[in-house]
């Protein structure tokens, strides 16, 4: 996998150091984890606060150096929990989620608190049954996440299914250019090396290392 990273790396210029590689271990469980973190693995993605709450602190206790990504939706009420428990989020995208995080981040460890980057999550398809915020409210909520000190790492997307990704992956290079953002956190296991391609700094991979997922 990291081959192929580097190899679309290079194709666009670009470093591969720079690509960062999210295995998605949703639905997964510790032994079926394992191997990819002692070969190297360190950054992990997964969509539910309960199912990481589950086993990931043993695994980490294990482990020094694990990086948890939260790429699923993320309800308000379980803004301190992710806040505990991830070192980033990828799917900031409401006006009340920037509220609960904010609190929560402050909340956590005192003082200046715990601060956990996020992308923000943009529904580049205009799709209604995806999360994520819709392109004409990118300004107010990248304006209101840094009002609330909430470290903005990039933009997420997710293009639609079944279709050529490459002008929604554009689209979202472009978006975060403009609001002067470096991360892009985009393209999965059928699209990664188009997304490098495109200005890709975060990849979340999940079938093509661990086979198909059991459950969604």
């Amino acid at each position: 996998m990291q081959a192929r990273i580097a190899a679309a790396a290079r194709l666009a210029r670009r470093a591969p150091a720079d690509i960062c590689l999210i295995a998605v271990s949703k639905t997964h469980d510790a032994p079926a984890i394992a191997p990819l973190i002692a070969g190297g693995q360190r950054h992990f993605g997964e969509n539910r606060v309960q199912e990481a709450e589950g086993k990931w602190p043993a695994l980490r206790a294990q482990t020094p150096g694990i990086m948890l990504h939260m790429i699923g939706p993320l309800q308000s009420n379980k803004a301190e929990d992710a806040v505990a428990l991830f070192d980033c989020i990828h799917s900031l995208d409401r006006m009340s989620l920037i509220t609960a995080l904010a609190r929560a981040m402050d909340k956590a460890g005192g003082g200046a608190g715990r601060r956990v980057p996020c992308f923000l999550q943009v529904n580049i398809g205009d799709e209604p049954q995806k999360s994520g915020c819709a392109l004409a409210e990118v300004t107010a909520l990248i304006a209101a996440a840094r009002l609330a000190d909430i470290p903005l790492a990039g933009l997420m997307g997710i293009p639609p299914a079944g279709i050529e990704p490459a002008p929604f992956f554009a689209l979202l290079d472009k978006v975060a250019g403009d609001h002067g953002l470096d991360g892009r956190s985009m393209g999965m296991s059928g699209d990664f090396e188009t997304a490098i391609m495109l200005g890709a700094t975060h990849v979340r991979v999940g079938s093509a290392l661990f086979g198909a997922r059991l459950v969604d």
